[in-house]
């Protein structure tokens, strides 16, 4: 196991550094200029060319994206265009936040998606399973921005039972009731991929012979259910599991800009309209890292749920 993960380490790279060039074309070729930016609108252009200098943008685009993978590689993200602090701290102090809303969001996911669909295939056709089939396709039709601006309205402005807007540390209470709106809205666009996914997994393995043997031999229900069907039905949950994730990190990008949270996303998001290169930059790779990384678990996962799997 431990060849095979340094083996996916090692196949990361390229793609990392495909990412790197990606961004960094992107940014580059877009309309704005950060010294510009920098300067203000009325600026005299001496003063935006001496600006352009002292970041290195009047140099062609191949020897800045060089000086920037040299410096990526002795692990300096840089300084912020805008406030001229380090990149790295200013993405490490946010990335908490992000992290611990992706993760939150994992949960609630799974504690929804996998019980609603174990149930919908195991009452195929009654009211419940129709039930399930028409919220996932409502949670399809809505957009993730609406779904948090209606839970706003809610419970936290009507209702008031959550805080409207920041964030607290979750070791307190006040933490996880920071974090619970913001939690359900980023994984509302999952949980009917989930359900679904769980619901046809589930569906594919109760009428295979093993779960009708276990029947047979007088097991119970309950045990058919957990331990002989759904951990079979496993594996495809799981890649949904681990590659949803990712994609609450980036969904983390307009949740975090709704409630207000101080995380990586909203961080980006207002780096992209400043012209903030860098932390454009450092976010977008932090966050391919972390893709990486979760589809390594995700394959970790898979030997730890089915013991016929092996890396070698």
């Amino acid at each position: 196991m431990a060849s095979y993960i340094a083996g996916r380490l090692v196949q990361a790279a390229p793609v990392l550094l495909g990412v790197s060039v990606l961004v960094f074309l992107i940014l580059h070729l877009t309309p704005g200029n950060p010294a510009l930016a920098m300067a203000g609108p009325d600026a005299p252009p001496s003063v935006v060319r001496d600006i352009e200098r002292t970041l290195g943008l009047d140099q062609p685009l191949y020897v800045q994206y060089g000086r920037y993978v040299a410096r990526m590689a002795r692990g300096d993200f840089g300084r912020s265009i805008r406030s001229r602090e380090p990149v790295l701290g200013r993405l490490l102090d946010t990335l908490p936040v992000t992290l611990g809303l992706a993760t939150v969001g994992v949960v609630w996911t799974t504690l929804v998606s996998v019980p609603m669909g174990i149930l919908a295939a195991y009452r195929r056709n009654s009211l419940l399973d129709l039930s399930t089939i028409f919220a996932v396709l409502a949670g399809n039709a809505m957009p993730v921005f609406a779904i948090g601006l209606i839970l706003l309205w809610v419970f936290a402005i009507q209702l008031r039972w959550f805080p409207l807007t920041g964030y607290e540390s979750l070791r307190s209470l006040e933490g996880w009731r920071h974090i619970a709106l913001p939690a359900i809205t980023v994984s509302s666009g999952v949980i009917p991929l989930l359900t679904r996914l769980t619901r046809s997994s589930m569906l594919e393995v109760l009428h295979q012979d093993y779960v009708r043997s276990a029947r047979a031999k007088g097991v119970r229900e309950t045990a058919v259910i957990v331990r002989h069907a759904f951990r079979n039905a496993l594996l495809p949950v799981i890649t949904i599991i681990g590659l949803q994730f990712g994609g609450l990190l980036t969904g983390a990008f307009i949740t975090e800009t709704i409630f207000s949270l101080p995380g990586m996303g909203r961080l980006v998001v207002q780096a992209i309209l400043g012209r903030d290169f860098p932390i454009v930059q450092g976010g977008v790779l932090l966050f391919a890292v972390t893709f990486v990384v979760t589809n390594i678990l995700v394959d970790v996962g898979y030997a730890a749920a089915d013991p016929r799997i092996r890396y070698g």
